[in-house]
């Protein structure tokens, strides 16, 4: 499986989409080089790694697809 996932920093209030095979050791490397303050908002699970990457481009490129999202799960976000 490949996971697109969105995190969130908890004083900042910014995200990060991206995306990881092993969502578990991407989370803990980020906690390592940006610190504990990243929590995992938001997860979609992909059997296809391609449409993993499509997903996550859609994501991080085209407005729409982002803000659709964070209505959609409006209260997950900090």
């Amino acid at each position: 499986m490949t996971y697109v996932y969105i995190i969130q920093n908890k004083n900042s209030h910014r995200i990060y989409i991206g995306f990881s095979r092993d969502l578990k050791r991407r989370m803990q490397e980020h906690w390592k080089k940006k610190g504990k303050d990243w929590m995992l908002v938001y997860y979609e699970a992909y059997r296809s790694s391609q449409d993993a990457e499509e997903r996550e481009e859609k994501l991080k490129y085209h407005g729409t697809s982002v803000a659709n999202l964070k209505r959609r799960i409006k209260h997950s976000f900090l």
